[in-house]
């Protein structure tokens, strides 16, 4: 296989149809003089170069081995990490391409991750590319000294500019493997459902995909690069007072710095890393941008999962009330005005699992109707999803539709050994699981074909529209719906726009934490 730096050589997936190439450099490695700079397309080499392996996972903090998305493996880590997978069918022509981003709240995961292995999605006709991105500080660290060096004053949103490239170097060279330049559709999960968004919202991503698939994505108010605004201080600020911590103030400094004292200091210190508006990559808040309809003008398909929070507890208030007549008391208390209106989406019958679903809404709920309702409203295809079906393992363990648990059925992994973590509820291998998965990997195969997402013997999944608010509930069988969670997505809609209204930023504190106690703070991260 060629491509405009070399030649390739790939492998046949054991027992499949389908050739992969892993591990190929889409730009040059980010070591050096090039740490906090925007990406250079890869050099060329020279001879054959050995594709059958993938590339190391971006510099990221170990993960916890008890922890539920624990590969159970140590992953290898370098800043030598950026890197792409394709998988694409034996003679493959012409045929629609989807781009996986991967999600770990921008501080981890990898495209070698087991769970995205592409070989049963290409199997559905389409060509597959995974993806790796800077994470971390090393991918949205912003710093005054890194913006002096830049023409555009810029800093932060590496990571993103990583992901606009990887586009570039497949508009480029995908046609090489069988794929079709002119169709390609940018998806992934969380952070990666972020990414999708924000490549929406960036000038910079245009004319890059025709298609975009976010799941579980989210489009809180971001720091601006240089100013303070929403309350939050600059993310050049955020990027100083890190630098302070471990004594470095030029460019050159943290250059020269060990990653690893790096991430210590920035685990220490509370940054975080996220998108940065910086007028340029992305010109506004996400959401502006979609009210502004200034995003890309492409079918979406959007959704998110019933107990999105039951994994990510770490998210939720503290001092939930136990009983529903204190519950209700608490709201009617710290919300004022806007009691009535919660209450009416999250009445407090148990008053955990409401608290956990405002959460849920606020976060990930609103987003996913939020892009579809925009996308809709611009004339474009829009599809929503609920995903409800969980395991008996998942409710054995109170995760229920947990955050990601729609993967392993997009990727038709339920059955597959080792490409779940040792943590993971494991789906029993049965029909209904296997129908499922069958249904979603078509569903999704489709939509990244056509624009039309499709299941042989399954319902007909029904365009939303600014009028009817169609869905598809996704439990043990989908069902075709109308109106999903209407009066949760107008309370958290209202507090966003309140907020832009009022200068405010919307971050953790929407939800149940939309009106804390007055002994708790909003500036909360996300």
């Amino acid at each position: 296989m060629r491509v405009h730096q070399g030649v390739l050589q790939g492998v046949v997936e054991p027992g499949t149809r389908i050739v992969a190439w892993k591990g190929i450099p889409y730009a040059r490695p980010p070591l050096g003089d090039l740490r906090w700079r925007p990406p250079l397309p890869a050099s060329r080499w020279a001879g054959g170069r050995d594709a059958r392996a993938f590339g190391s996972a971006c510099v990221q903090p170990p993960q916890s081995p008890t922890g539920l998305y624990s590969g159970g493996m140590a992953l290898p880590v370098s800043e030598d990490c950026l890197t792409l997978n394709v998988w694409a069918p034996v003679r493959a022509r012409k045929l629609p391409v989807m781009v996986w981003i991967h999600g770990g709240a921008l501080v981890g995961g990898s495209s070698s991750e087991p769970l995205y292995d592409g070989a049963k999605l290409a199997r559905q006709g389409i060509l597959v590319v995974s993806i790796n991105y800077r994470l971390g500080l090393l991918g949205y660290l912003a710093h005054p000294a890194l913006s002096a060096e830049s023409p555009q004053h810029l800093s932060g949103n590496y990571g993103l500019l990583d992901q606009i490239e990887a586009l570039r170097w497949v508009r480029d060279n995908i046609a090489s493997f069988g794929g079709d330049p002119g169709k390609v559709t940018i998806a992934g999960e969380s952070a990666g459902g972020l990414s999708v968004i924000a490549l929406l919202a960036s000038p910079q991503a245009r004319g890059l995909f025709s298609k975009a698939i976010t799941e579980s994505g989210y489009m809180p108010s971001y720091r601006m690069l240089h100013a303070a605004t929403l309350g939050l201080p600059s993310a050049e600020e955020d990027g100083v007072a890190l630098a302070k911590a471990v004594g470095l103030a030029t460019a050159a400094a943290l250059r020269a710095a060990d990653s690893a004292i790096l991430f210590k200091a920035g685990l220490t210190s509370g940054w975080q890393p996220e998108p940065v508006i910086d007028g340029v990559v992305l010109k506004r808040q996400l959401a502006e941008t979609f009210a502004h309809d200034e995003q890309a003008r492409v079918p979406v398909l959007a959704g998110f999962n019933e107990g999105e929070i039951r994994s990510l507890r770490f998210l939720m208030p503290p001092g939930v009330p136990e009983s529903q007549a204190a519950y209700q008391a608490d709201v009617r208390g710290r919300f004022g005005s806007e009691a009535l209106a919660f209450l009416k989406a999250y009445p407090g019958t148990d008053p955990r699992a409401d608290a956990m679903a405002s959460m849920r809404d606020a976060i990930y709920g609103w987003a996913a109707q939020n892009v579809v309702r925009r996308q809709a409203a611009l004339g474009q295809p829009a599809y929503l999803y609920f995903f409800r079906h969980a395991t008996p393992a998942e409710r054995e363990r109170d995760l229920a539709a947990f955050h990601a648990s729609e993967l392993p059925y997009i990727f038709g992994q339920i059955g597959a050994d080792g490409a779940l973590g040792p943590n993971w509820p494991r789906p029993p291998l049965d029909r209904t699981e296997a129908r499922l998965s069958d249904a979603m990997m078509h569903y999704w195969a489709s939509f990244v074909k056509s624009g039309i997402p499709t299941a042989p013997g399954e319902v007909a999944w029904p365009r939303y529209t600014v009028s009817e608010h169609d869905y598809l509930d996704i439990d043990d069988r989908p069902v075709a719906r109308r109106g999903l969670l209407p009066e949760a997505f107008d309370f958290a809609d209202a507090l966003v726009a309140d907020r832009i209204r009022h200068g405010r930023s919307w971050r953790m504190d929407t939800g149940f934490s939309a009106f804390p106690a007055a002994a708790e703070t909003t500036g909360a991260r996300h």
